[in-house]
């Protein structure tokens, strides 16, 4: 178990919009792919990484993601009165033993950056990860997260997950300058944010990971806001390259953009297909419909 990644920070204070109405009442980090919360496929990454302090960025409609992680007293005692240990087992199961969470709130939605910059007072001064519900990443038995804790054991540098993407897609990314260096890892010589079609300078896009120096705080609490009055951490990043460098690291898993409609039913059925109570009859009617 690597030692760099004890804290991990969640930023979900997002509207959720592009699920309206079922994100009116309920936070789209809650929405299951399955049978569990985005939030816990998340929550699982980190603990697997060996993470034991959980921040989570949240925002005026978040409770029930607080709630989620929290005791549920009447739940656990009638579950313990029936004797239905299985599911008391995996109502306890949300949160491991040893593990901690701590929320603070985004009062205003300015950005990624700005998300992490809230973080600050709970993070302190050792590395910490970050984690971006929105995307699923199934990696089996090696998570995201411990390939970069694993890549940063070796550097001590930050270093930030990447995939390539199709061309004509990267203007809805950051996007990382490698040159020609072969490898999962490698220094990066630029990154910018979500460049305009065809100003890319690789398709190698920045997905919802990333092991960040505690500089990047400082760095953050200087970053201009862009157009849109966001404080973007990309922007951060890219100044964090003159002063200490960092590292992209081209990950292995399967990739869903929960965040949109499309992706979160891709990753229902992925998750479906490997489910050990669902995954044979799924198949079969899969199958009957003609899907597979």
């Amino acid at each position: 178990m690597t030692q760099s990644i004890e804290t991990v920070v969640f930023p979900v204070a997002g509207l959720g919009s592009r699920f309206l109405p079922a994100t009116k009442a309920i936070p789209k980090e809650m929405l299951p792919v399955v049978d569990q919360p985005l939030i816990q496929y998340a929550v699982n990454e980190a603990v697997a990484a060996g993470a034991r302090r959980l921040i989570f960025v949240t925002g005026r409609t978040k409770k029930a993601i607080e709630d989620h992680f929290d005791m549920a007293y009447e739940l656990e005692t009638e579950l313990a009165k029936s004797h239905k240990q299985a599911l008391l087992d995996c109502a306890k199961s949300v949160l491991p033993e040893g593990v901690s969470c701590a929320f603070v709130r985004q009062s205003q939605p300015l950005g990624l950056g700005h998300a992490v910059l809230c973080a600050k007072p709970l993070v302190g001064d050792r590395p910490f990860g970050v984690i971006l519900p929105d995307d699923l990443i199934d990696a089996g038995q090696q998570p995201v997260m411990q390939q970069l804790a694993d890549q940063f054991d070796q550097t001590g540098r930050s270093v930030i997950s990447v995939k390539r993407v199709p061309e004509d897609l990267t203007q809805l990314y950051g996007v990382v300058d490698i040159g020609d260096q072969a490898g999962p890892a490698a220094a990066i010589h630029s990154i910018v944010e979500k460049p305009a079609r065809g100003q890319a300078p690789s398709n190698l896009a920045v997905v919802g990971r990333y092991l960040l120096t505690p500089r990047i705080f400082e760095l953050l609490e200087t970053t201009a806001p862009d157009q849109r009055g966001e404080i973007q951490l990309t922007d951060a990043i890219a100044r964090l390259l003159d002063e200490q460098g960092a590292d992209s690291y081209e990950f292995n898993g399967q990739h869903f953009d929960c965040g949109s409609k499309l992706g979160f039913l891709q990753a229902t059925v992925e998750y479906a297909l490997k489910h050990p109570e669902l995954k044979q009859g799924f198949a079969e009617y899969l199958t009957h419909r003609g899907a597979l």
